[in-house]
C-alpha cells in the first residue's frame, strides 16, 4: 500500500488543477505546469483537494500512485511558490555574472563557459553564489546539476561550483620530509 500515494493534496486559493485524460494541468499565480498521467491512476478533485486512486492493485500500479501525487503536489507547490536552487563558487579568480538572461561562468578555462536558461529558468548573480529559480522542480535540478558538473569542486583545495549546503570532504595533500637528509 502506498502511504504517500493515500495523502490528500490541499490546493490553495490562487493555484487551479483540472485533470483531462492523461494530463493533470496545474494553474497558478507563477505559471502553469502540465503533469502527465498515467492509465493506472485516476486523480480527482473535490472542495480544493486533490486525491490520487489506483485503478487496481497491479505492482506497476502501486509504483505509479505514490510517483503521480508527489509529482502533482510539486506542481502545486511550483506554481505558488515556486522552486530554487542556490550554488557557490570558491577558487582565487573564479567568478560568474549574468549577461542577456545567460549565465557566464569564469572558472579557470582558457575561455568562459555559457549557460543559456532552459524554458522558465532564470539566473541571478550576488557575490559568489549563483541562484537557480523556476517553477518546475525536476527542471530547477537538472539545471543545477548541469551547473555543477562545469567545475566539480576539488577534494584537495576545495575550488569549484558547489550546492551551498553541501560538505566537500578535503583530502590531505602530500607531507614535505625534511631538507637536511
Amino acid at each position: 500500500m502506498s502511504r504517500i500515494g493515500n495523502k490528500q493534496i490541499n490546493i490553495p486559493n490562487s493555484v487551479t488543477v483540472a485533470p483531462k485524460d492523461l494530463l493533470c494541468e496545474v494553474t497558478g499565480p507563477l505559471g502553469r505546469l502540465e503533469v502527465p498521467l498515467h492509465e493506472l491512476v485516476k486523480v480527482e478533485v473535490s472542495n480544493q483537494i486533490v486525491k490520487v486512486a489506483r485503478v487496481n492493485e497491479s505492482k506497476l500500479a502501486k509504483s505509479i500512485h505514490g510517483l503521480t501525487r508527489t509529482l502533482i503536489a510539486n506542481a502545486v507547490e511550483g506554481v505558488e511558490k515556486g522552486y530554487q536552487k542556490q550554488l557557490e563558487i570558491i577558487g582565487v579568480g573564479y567568478r560568474a555574472l549574468v549577461e542577456n538572461d545567460a549565465l557566464i561562468l569564469k572558472v579557470g578555462f582558457s575561455h568562459d563557459v555559457t549557460v543559456q536558461p532552459k524554458d522558465g529558468i532564470t539566473f541571478e548573480v550576488k557575490k559568489n553564489i549563483i541562484t537557480i529559480s523556476g517553477i518546475d522542480k525536476q527542471r530547477v535540478g537538472q539545471v543545477a546539476a548541469e551547473i555543477r558538473k562545469i567545475r566539480k569542486p576539488e577534494p584537495y583545495k576545495g575550488k569549484g561550483i558547489k550546492y551551498l549546503d553541501e560538505k566537500i570532504i578535503r583530502k590531505v595533500g602530500k607531507a614535505v620530509k625534511g631538507a637536511g637528509a
